[in-house]
Order: structure tokens, then C-alpha cells, then sequence
């Protein structure tokens, strides 16, 4: 998938394997947290030394296709982007792409909600956020 302008590369670990011998399909949700994390950081929206009380987002819903097995050997990385920005949420399609094969392993779409941790409550996207992301996906 070209479409994508951010990788995180995973190590598939064997805890990561469910009995049967592959990666465990609730792993992927962390693979997808993961990159999600380092996609923030590249951005600029959040850094390493913050608190994960100030990432300021929420996940409201997940969706995720499995398509072919992750196993433990397996060179992957998981892709990251930002489809729509709305006016308190962001759209972002990911996926667990197998990276000598360029094979996609599963694709999800995850909207995320800005929120205020202190207020309990959402709040709109900064404008900060919908500018770097726009001018870095779009």
C-alpha cells in the first residue's frame, strides 16, 4: 500500500502467538496501538516524555479485517494515516503489512475522539493537529 507515508516496524514476539502458531488477532490492536503512538511523535502532536494522560485522545471505535496469518518469524510493520479530520474526531486507516512481501496481513479504521482528561469530556481537534496532519497526509 504506496498510500501510506508512515510505517512502524513490529517485532512479532513469541508471546505474541496464540496456540495455534500464529500472532494472536487481539495483538494486532496493540500493533495497531503502537504505531499510532509513534505516528503521534512523528507528527509532532505528542512526545516521549509526555504523560500518556496528555496524548488528549480517546478511541471510539475499531474495525479491523484479518486477512492472512502473522507468524512469529514474519518481517512486518504496521501503516498509519489520517483519512478525515472532523470537527472532534479523526478517521485514520491501518494496517499490519508484511514488509519483505508488501502482503497485507489485516486493515482496520479507527476513529479517535480529542479529549480533555482534566474535563472528562471531548473537546475539538486543535488546530495545531489538523494543520500538521493535513500537511503531512495531505
Amino acid at each position: 500500500m504506496s498510500d501510506y507515508k508512515f510505517f512502524h516496524p513490529i517485532e512479532v514476539r513469541y508471546g505474541d502467538l496464540d496456540p495455534q502458531g500464529h500472532v494472536n488477532n487481539a495483538k494486532h490492536l496493540t500493533y495497531f496501538e503502537q504505531a499510532r503512538v509513534h505516528y503521534l511523535i512523528q507528527l509532532g502532536l505528542f512526545s516521549r516524555d509526555q504523560s500518556f494522560m496528555e496524548i488528549g485522545v480517546v478511541i471510539a471505535d475499531i474495525h479491523i479485517t484479518y486477512k492472512s496469518p502473522v507468524h512469529y518469524d514474519d518481517n512486518v510493520k504496521v501503516g498509519v494515516k489520517t483519512v478525515k479530520i472532523g470537527n472532534k474526531s479523526m478517521t485514520l486507516e491501518q494496517c499490519v503489512m508484511n514488509s519483505d512481501t508488501g502482503e497485507i496481513m489485516s486493515a482496520g479504521t479507527v476513529v479517535m475522539v480529542a479529549y480533555d482528561y482534566r474535563k472528562l469530556k471531548s473537546i475539538p481537534v486543535p488546530d495545531e493537529w489538523k494543520k500538521k496532519i493535513s500537511e503531512f497526509e495531505f
